[in-house]
């Protein structure tokens, strides 16, 4: 090969190299165009609201006698205590129906059947026997509809000689309306921020561009703890509980367009601060 030859194909080698390193190269030279100017702002709201429903829980039991074994309880003490609790079961139910709770609200519970270990007496060497007893009980629920019943529930429960009341459960008859209130009031705060913000920087909001939730209406039942033997709540009024509010929170995070002189000659976006 002579020197000529070789000269050629070192400049064409060098033309195609340099024009490929052009392509490669020649999306770098073009900039992307600048961010539209906007305004991103993030508002958090709540609303505080009067429960209106009520789920009261309670308990029913009977125990057997206290044996050695559960084997040597007999069949006719096992009869028998549930024989009692049905007694009582129906009686409660009497109770609530006779204060003017409708029947659906009253749920009563399937029958539960389970050991007991109780301290037995000591022997002549002071060591105290474990001895076993069979408790069958039955839970029970009542759902209301008006708060103001509460009391007058409470007090026929403790009447009826209920062995436990475990608690109520405050709620909503429509979620749904408290969860949106609450979602409306934080998309109205945000509304207010923008507007403030833009007209102290002499903008104008252009359409939205972006919305989207930092928190979704969380709605949780207020609950009220109330587990106590019967005996003991007996010597107090039930009827002077009060229910309080339930607060549900939301948050959401809006983007505007901008509009105007200003925001024209000042592209980007305008970050509004996170306001709790």
């Amino acid at each position: 090969m002579n020197t000529a030859t070789q000269h050629f194909k070192r400049l064409r080698y060098g033309i195609v190299g340099s024009a490929l390193f052009a392509l490669l190269a020649a999306p770098m030279a073009y900039a992307a165009p600048p961010a539209p100017p906007s305004l991103h702002v993030q508002a958090q709201s709540w609303v505080e609201v009067e429960p209106d429903k009520a789920t009261l829980s309670a308990r029913l039991w009977e125990n057997t006698p206290a044996v050695s074994t559960l084997e040597d309880t007999d069949r006719e003490a096992l009869g028998s205590a549930r024989e009692r609790l049905e007694q009582r079961a129906s009686e409660l139910i009497a109770a609530m129906e006779e204060i003017g709770i409708e029947q659906r609200a009253i749920n009563a519970g399937s029958l539960n059947v389970y050991p007991e270990h109780v301290a037995g007496p000591r022997n002549d060497n002071g060591e105290q026997e474990t001895l076993m007893r069979t408790r069958l009980e039955r839970p029970f629920s009542v759902e209301l509809t008006n708060i103001d019943q509460l009391g007058d529930v409470l007090d026929a429960l403790i009447g009826a000689g209920v062995n436990a009341l475990d608690g109520v459960q405050f709620d909503l008859q429509d979620r749904d309306a408290a969860t949106d209130e609450a979602l409306t009031k934080a998309l109205e705060k945000a509304r207010h921020k923008a507007d403030l913000m833009a007209s102290t920087l002499d903008v104008t909001l252009g359409p939205v561009q972006r919305i989207e939730e930092t928190q979704a209406p969380v709605f949780q039942p207020r609950m009220m703890a109330m587990r106590a033997e019967s005996d003991a709540m007996s010597s107090g009024s039930a009827s002077d509980y009060r229910p309080g509010t339930i607060r549900i929170d939301a948050g959401v995070s809006v983007e505007w367009a901008l509009r105007g002189q200003d925001a024209r000659g000042r592209p980007g976006r305008v970050a509004g601060e996170q306001e709790q």
